[in-house]
């Protein structure tokens, strides 16, 4: 499955913590900063434990903090154990391994003894963060990713610098296809490796080499093997969604190719009986979207075989059952995540049916379940169940607190038809204290991609939204994911487009019910959402004010200048065979139509959307005096909300700007 933008924009504002209700009892954008998150709980050998990632808000330094914390399995003794993330029991139950900041510097290993004094030990001093921590099945090792550099291969014979000097400093040398990264920026030359580390602490082992990128770890229930993916060939930077499964002798370090097909296969996960392994990937296509399909395969790499051939959504999460009779998974449906089972004979069934969002991470030997729910009104929920008796319990919900004692807006879902005969899914947000016979503003929310998903997991910035008394609507049109391939694949050589049909039919739909004020309705996104807020306002006038935020506005020059080369494969003929479709797909191209008062807002760092492709649109409305602001967001890659105080200002100006333009409101209207 090809990702090629995200979209999720909340936001809040500092204020003591006691002034955080409002005389309505409604959510106020403040209680952002009281937020906490779960992820990744997993459960101990022996079933009596949950071990799990508790995720809070620094609001001294800006920033993100994560905890370890442990409980019973039942919920009971819920406790503080360690600072750091992504715990790891070791297989007889004794020690838990986990990352977080040690020497010399970011990102370490450390290793603590359970139910024993003394504090975790730092088994790790990498220069490199490490990645996808994963115990050998005997516990005396662990494995793990690390990025590589490559030792600079341009040596030149500068003279000497004069005492005192203060010379420019030398140039980047950049020779990679893909040579920087959002989030990242400038990447150094090299590739990640798999290592392992005796997990008592030592001298850590590179296990591969070469020139190419290595992903995912499973031990071989012996201990001998490790199984990952790459793509091992000559020119692999230039292979377009390709990669094989290989094991690696963890002594020798030989490797040997398992898959051998044109498309990519990756994430091999070993059954317990050691002999088979379940991955997903899919036949090569140039299609836009594709769902990614279950595979097995002998563990030597024979006889592949398709699992849920009748399920065309994207598996994620793979364990196996302790029994070897199939695999469970996390998959999107339609708004909705459920855990699933697909047996080796290629039957599937639902494990759960509901209208939320879970992510199954561990599945014990009993096959008793744990996994973070999340729901239109709760969120960050730590649940568990019995995979064949799946009444989910819900462990812990650390937003209780806040969201437990105010009046959310209701979410009512929508089904409507548009062009073409699709059928598409919404959601509306109601504000609290709805009145029907009342008048509402609407703020029409876009998701990025394009192929993402909005869903029915609580998100914070529409119930904001409601609090104000606006109307949100959000719905999944065409090339959305979760909904099968020739959906995703809709918009193939159309994007914008055929979507945007689809989005103002949704517009429509809630219009004829009745309570929207039709003068006043609002339209946002960010990524794949800012591109299509720049189309909108290209070809309707029906908003009263936009924000396009971290937009794609121009095609032509975004494909060579956006972190990576594969969004040139996104139209029929490259830009300089034929550079008409690059321009007929660009809000740019359509800006003399705009009259809707339009800001923009990028991060000064992003490399997805580049900020260049603001500024354009920007220029652009202002040479036409159209209403227009630039916010350039300082310390933001892509996005406007990584860091906690921006998340808030992001909020606060999107709703300054809807504010200045709010018309008159209709008889009747709030």
């Amino acid at each position: 499955m090809k990702v090629l933008f995200s979209l999720f924009l909340p936001v809040a504002l500092i204020i003591p913590v006691q002034a955080q209700t409002s005389e309505n009892n409604r959510l106020s954008l403040d209680l952002y900063l009281e937020m906490e998150s779960v992820s990744n709980p997993r459960i101990s050998p022996d079933g009596t434990e949950i071990a799990y990632t508790r995720g809070r808000i620094d609001k001294v330094n800006d920033d993100r903090e994560s905890d370890l914390w442990i409980m019973n399995a039942d919920g009971g003794m819920n406790r503080f154990l360690v600072n750091g993330s992504d715990p790891r029991w070791s297989p007889d139950g004794g020690r838990i391994a986990f990352t977080a900041s040690g020497e010399p510097k970011g990102s370490q290993i450390f290793v603590m003894y359970h139910n024993m004094p003394g504090p975790a030990t730092q088994i790790t001093h990498l220069d490199q963060a490490p990645s996808n921590i994963t115990w050998s099945p005997d516990g005396e090792q662990i494995a793990f990713s690390m990025f590589v550099p490559s030792k600079d291969p341009w040596s030149i014979d500068m003279p000497e610098k004069p005492e005192g000097a203060k010379w420019t400093e030398s140039p980047r040398i950049i020779q990679s296809l893909v040579y920087r990264r959002d989030r990242r920026g400038f990447l150094e030359e090299g590739f990640t490796h798999l290592f392992v580390v005796p997990a008592e602490g030592g001298t850590p082992r590179q296990i591969t080499g070469g020139d190419w990128n290595h992903n995912g770890i499973s031990w071989s229930q012996d201990g001998e093997k490790i199984f990952f993916s790459s793509l091992r060939v000559p020119h692999a930077e230039y292979a377009w969604r390709e990669s094989e499964i290989y094991s690696v002798d963890v002594d020798s370090g030989e490797i040997v190719q398992l898959t051998n097909r044109i498309g990519p296969d990756g994430g091999p996960v070993v059954s317990p009986n050691n002999l088979f392994i379940a991955y997903t990937g899919y036949d090569f296509t140039d299609d836009t979207y594709i769902e990614r399909k279950l595979y097995v395969m002998d563990i030597d790499g024979s006889n592949p075989r398709e699992l849920a051939a009748g399920l065309d959504r994207s598996p994620n999460g793979i364990v196996w059952s302790e029994d070897n009779f199939g695999v469970y998974f996390n998959a999107n449906d339609s708004g909705t995540r459920n855990f699933y089972f697909a047996s080796v004979d290629g039957t599937v069934r639902k494990v759960t049916d509901g209208n939320h969002m879970l992510t199954v991470t561990d599945v014990d030997k009993e096959g008793h379940a744990v996994g973070v729910l999340a729901d239109p009104h709760r969120t960050s929920l730590l649940v568990s169940f019995d995979a064949d008796q799946p009444a989910i319990a819900t462990l812990l919900d650390v937003n209780d607190d806040i969201l437990g004692r105010l009046q959310l807006g209701e979410v009512e879902e929508i089904n409507y038809k548009s062009t073409d005969n699709y059928d598409i899914q919404g959601w509306v947000i109601k504000p609290p204290d709805f009145d029907p016979a009342k008048k509402y503003p609407l703020i029409l929310a876009i998701h990025g991609g394009p192929h993402g998903m909005y869903n029915v997991g609580f998100n914070f910035a529409w119930q904001v939204h409601a609090a104000k008394d606006y109307v949100v609507l959000y719905t999944n049109p065409r090339g959305s994911s979760g909904y099968g391939s020739p959906f995703g694949n809709a918009i193939k050589n159309a994007y914008p487009g055929k979507d945007y049909d689809d989005l103002m039919n949704g517009v429509d739909a809630v219009l004829a019910q009745g309570y929207v004020d039709e003068n006043n309705m609002f339209v946002y996104g960010c990524s794949g959402g800012g591109v299509l807020t720049s189309w909108v306002v290209g070809h309707t006038t029906r908003f009263a004010a936009a924000s396009a935020n971290c937009p794609v506005t121009n095609w032509l020059s975004f494909v060579g200048t956006t972190d990576g080369a594969n969004w040139y494969r996104n139209f029929e003929k490259l830009p300089w065979e034929d550079p008409s479709e690059h321009l007929r797909r660009s809000p740019l191209m359509y800006v003399g139509n705009v009259e809707t008062p339009t800001m923009l807002m990028t991060g000064v760092n992003d490399l997805r959307t580049p900020i260049s492709q603001t500024e354009e649109y920007y220029q652009a409305l202002k040479v036409l005096k159209v209403d227009t602001a630039m916010l350039r967001f300082n310390d933001e890659f892509h996005g406007t909300s990584s860091n906690p105080s921006n998340y808030l200002r992001t909020q606060l100006y999107l709703h300054y700007w809807f504010n200045k333009y709010r018309r008159e409101p209709e008889e009747g209207t709030n």
